[in-house]
């Protein structure tokens, strides 16, 4: 049998040879096989995502393949960059039979996104290509070392105040001497926002920042400026232009008068005159000049033609047509205070009713994170709510028919803290140091953020605005944001507007209105000088009166 199989090879061999003579063969080339990737671990760990957050800055990084890897072609197909476009050095090193690149940067910046990738470039130790590209992102975590000195508390709220009044005053419109609407803004001037901006000065006259006398300056400049400014039946528009006073629209529709920013205008204009009440003829001269542009708005008009409420907007061009009604409860009681506190142009008691309470339809009622709110949407809504009516409105005390205000501005204030620490959607950072939804700046936009719309950023001038309400809770945010994130969100005029720490992203914002209640509200906590000085108006205790609210400051 052998014998035959081995004669049967022989005639094979023969034939084949035989074929082939005075022919060509060309091999056929093999291709590699191609390879895939299998698994990823970072510091020993696998969250089987293409997102690791709160990373230390000196991680290992193990990559895993389906063969062994070509070392030589590494190097080409490794990319380590930050967010903004920075390289981030590393070295490589080979584990299981070089099927695992073990991937090791230096020293990595704190709260920064990187992007590590791998590309199709790689090649398995028999030269088969990686099927498809590798990229995983890290979020680095917070450096928790401080980074400023330790000052005393007292000392901390000083240079916050301090720092943050710059906006107001080094930024202030040299034309106008109003706040422009925030740090890009150009000759872009707000009216809300230049109210908050002239408690300030007056804060900041007080903490000895400014003299009186420089202080008195800029606020003849400001209502200078505002008695020639363009009006519509009294009232400022949202924006205007801070060299010329025209109107800037704040939307299409939107160009003529803003009844709520001109109440946060008139209420600060309003502690000025109570502020500066020396007989002599430049503080009285201030004061009746501020008198005639508090008497000239007519805030009975904004009822549109006599509807027990109040309208937000109205349009030389437009008229009415955005037709939207103030009501409660949101940031505008102070429009309500103060057409009620009119001695020219007053409404009645039934336009508050009606149109700011809805007849208690502003109610609430329920209990969240394990505090009742009495007034306002579910989960108490973004935290200005509390902050813009009440730097004037001194709220400890006060109560009419539908809530205790006092009640109302810590409930809300701590069901945004308790919502920040239960942390329910899993944000980075979130915890009992670091918290406060409110309307900011976001990346790529803007928000107004709320346990009920929260997108996970975080705004300083939420908590710190709340100082008045939750002291522990705020001073302790407070702290955190100067000391641990200082070196991210502390900058000329104090914190920037807001940051997210799930993809380290971080404002270079400031604007007016998150400044100006950042000064205000601590002044109010510090000193209560702004609400002494508000609720002493002679029209605000009769208008409030009139409202049917009861406080000991009436």
């Amino acid at each position: 049998m052998k014998r035959i199989r081995y004669s049967w090879s022989v005639i094979l061999v023969l034939a084949l040879l035989g074929c082939s003579k005075g022919q060509k063969v060309t091999p056929t080339p093999v291709t590699p096989s191609s390879f895939s990737f299998a698994s990823l671990k970072i510091n020993g760990v696998s969250n089987n995502s293409s997102v690791y957050k709160n990373v230390n800055t000196q991680p290992v990084i193990r990559i895993s393949f389906s063969a062994a890897v070509n070392h030589s072609s590494a190097g080409s197909s490794i990319t380590f960059n930050s967010k903004a476009g920075t390289s981030a050095s590393f070295t490589t090193a080979y584990d299981n039979h070089d099927s695992t690149i073990i991937i090791t940067p230096s020293t990595l910046q704190a709260i920064t996104q990187y992007t590590l990738a791998i590309s199709t470039s790689l090649k398995s130790s028999i030269g088969g290509g990686l099927q498809t590209p590798v990229s995983v992102q890290l979020v680095t975590a917070v450096d928790t070392t401080n980074k400023f000195p330790i000052l005393s508390d007292d000392a901390l709220l000083d240079l916050v105040q301090k720092q943050t009044f710059k906006y107001f005053w080094d930024f202030g419109h040299p034309t106008s001497g109003l706040a422009r609407e925030r740090n890009t803004s150009g000759d872009v001037v707000t009216t809300g926002g230049s109210g908050f901006g002239i408690m300030a000065i007056v804060a900041a006259i007080n903490r000895q920042f400014v003299t009186r006398a420089d202080g008195l300056a800029r606020m003849q400049k400001i209502v200078g400026f505002l008695k020639t400014a363009q009006t519509f039946h009294g009232a400022f528009p949202h924006w205007m232009n801070g060299a010329t006073g025209v109107v800037v629209p704040f939307s299409t529709q939107d160009d003529g008068a803003d009844l709520v920013e001109t109440a946060y205008l008139m209420q600060g204009l309003l502690t000025a005159r109570q502020y500066f009440n020396d007989s002599g003829v430049p503080e009285t001269t201030l004061r009746n000049d501020i008198n005639a542009l508090w008497n000239a708005v007519e805030w009975d008009w904004f009822t549109q033609n006599g509807q027990n409420t109040l309208y937000w907007h109205w349009s030389p061009d437009y008229t009415w047509s955005t037709n939207m009604q103030v009501n409660g409860w949101d940031e505008a009681l102070i429009t309500y205070v103060m057409a009620a506190s009119s001695s020219t142009h007053p409404i009645t008691k039934a336009v508050y009713d009606e149109g700011w309470a809805k007849n208690g339809a502003m109610k609430n009622g329920n209990t969240y994170f394990g505090v009742a709110l009495p007034l306002g949407p579910a989960e108490g809504g973004p935290l200005f709510f509390a902050h813009y009516s009440f730097l004037g409105i001194n709220p400890n005390g006060l109560s009419d028919a539908y809530a205790s205000y006092g009640v109302q501005n810590k409930a809300h204030a701590m069901i945004n803290y308790n919502y920040c620490v239960a942390n329910p959607q899993g944000n980075s950072g979130y915890n009992a140091n670091c918290w406060g939804l409110t309307a900011s700046d976001i990346e790529n936009g803007y928000t107004a953020s709320s346990p009920t719309n929260d997108v996970g950023v975080i705004a300083p001038t939420a908590a710190i605005s709340s100082l008045p309400y939750t002291p522990t809770q705020s001073m302790a945010a407070l702290r955190y944001f100067y000391y641990k994130l200082g070196d991210k969100v502390w900058g000329q005029y104090g914190f920037y507007d807001s940051f997210d720490l799930n993809d380290a992203w971080f404002a270079n914002s400031t604007l007016a209105i998150d400044q100006g209640p950042i000064i205000d509200m601590i002044e109010n906590y510090r000193s209560g000088l702004l609400w002494n000085l508000f609720m002493s108006c002679p029209e605000v205790k009769t208008g409030m009166k009139n409202l049917g609210f009861q406080s000991p400051n009436l």
